[in-house]
């Protein structure tokens, strides 16, 4: 059987040499201390060279006194930045629960301390451990997926999504959840929406042309395509100066059916570029109401004109009363919380154009969900309502 191999303390190595330069020499001090005498000159070596710093316990790093704060500095330097890269590392899963955290955990173990990792991230230890044996409940394995079903609609939609849309959007496909537990879960996973501004509105009414009844008088409900169209101007600051969207909207399915930017408010601009299109996408039919604020865009001859040749039916809201046309300023209100008051700084004009366009034509009417159209994409609420716009549309 081997001999047990002998384990000297700090302090016996200390008085061990400091007996030896007592003594006449090293082997007189070791025969006395029962050592071989190759012990002592070693630790005399050490001591010449790390002094005090000879004999700091078994796991700790011989440092001379007079280098032990810089060395101190430095693990802490070592700790610091392993700290932060861990951190780095772990961030993608930070926010997708428990399950991600532990297979990061899982898969780094062989490259960090578990220890270390646990104390970063702020894990406990048992149970990490209990979930690397056992694995997760179903039903906490279900939260996960929902979590990330719920970061996945938020995000697809650029933050624009609150938690009721996001509700809808999740029972859509097979889920019955209330708004409670999603508001929570957006709560537990930092989503949040930009909050809303106030705009101000750009109406010109201080004009000489005719004004028309309120003949909509706030009846915002309509049981067909091109019944009534309803239409609007706002402005939008970009780099170098204002723009001004003009939109037409059906108010049967809230389409934006016509619209356009431009850089000037005048009528030739503004809302007769939006009526070619719009009257490109969709049908007008005769007796259609178009309603619209006092501004002098609709109020002119040559966009009145128009109408009537079409056989429109004229409306106008009341004298500084923006809810005879709610629809409308509930889109720009839409429109700026989700997409213009995002931006951290003003976009040039070539880029607010684009940002334009995929919002309207790409986002609000394809992929948005409409609390209007209980819950649908006006896409779905088309295919779901074909037959009335066959009918409508095709007389």
């Amino acid at each position: 059987m081997a001999e047990k191999r002998r384990v000297f303390s700090p302090d016996f190595k200390r008085n061990a040499i400091k007996l030896s330069y007592q003594k006449n020499s090293t082997k007189e001090s070791a025969e006395e201390l029962g050592i071989e005498m190759h012990f002592i000159q070693r630790w005399r070596r050490e001591h010449r060279q790390f002094g005090d710093g000879s004999f700091c316990g078994k796991g700790q790093k011989r440092v001379h006194p007079e280098q032990k704060t810089i060395y101190e500095l430095e693990q802490k330097l070592k700790k610091a930045e392993l700290r932060y890269e861990i951190l780095q590392n772990a961030t993608p899963h930070l926010y997708n629960g428990n399950e991600e955290i532990y297979q990061f955990i899982k898969n780094s173990h062989k490259k960090y301390d578990l220890m270390q990792m646990c104390q970063v991230l702020d894990v406990g230890k048992k149970r990490y451990n209990i979930w690397k044996k056992n694995g997760l409940s179903e039903k906490k394995r279900h939260i996960i997926a929902l979590k990330k079903n719920i970061t996945k609609i938020f995000l697809n939609s650029n933050k624009r999504c609150g938690s009721r849309q996001i509700t809808s959007e999740l029972n859509q496909l097979g889920c019955n959840l209330k708004q409670s537990k999603v508001d929570f879960y957006m709560r537990q996973l930092k989503l949040k929406r930009i909050p809303k501004r106030k705009f101000v509105a750009t109406t010109d009414s201080f004009h000489n042309h005719y004004i028309a009844t309120n003949v909509l008088n706030r009846n915002f409900t309509v049981g067909a395509p091109s019944k009534v169209w309803v239409s609007d101007i706002t402005y939008i600051k970009t780099k170098k100066r204002f723009m001004y969207l003009t939109v037409i909207m059906d108010l049967f399915d809230r389409k934006i059916i016509g619209w356009n930017l431009s850089v000037s408010m005048s009528a030739e601009n503004t809302i007769l570029p939006s009526w070619k299109m719009a009257a490109k996408n969709r049908k007008v039919l005769e007796g259609m109401i178009f309603h619209s604020d006092r501004g002098v865009q609709y109020a002119c001859k040559v966009f009145s004109d128009i109408l009537d040749s079409f056989g429109c039916i004229r409306s106008m809201s009341r004298k500084w009363d923006s809810n005879d046309n709610a629809v409308c300023e509930s889109f720009f209100s839409t429109l700026k919380n989700e997409l213009v008051h995002q931006k951290i700084k003003l976009i040039s004009q070539r880029h607010m154009r684009k940002e334009i366009y995929d919002f309207i034509e790409t986002w609000y009417n394809r992929k948005r969900i409409h609390s209007y159209l209980k819950y649908k994409t006006i896409e779905q609420f088309e295919a779901e309502n074909q037959t009335i716009y066959n009918s409508h549309l095709e007389m």
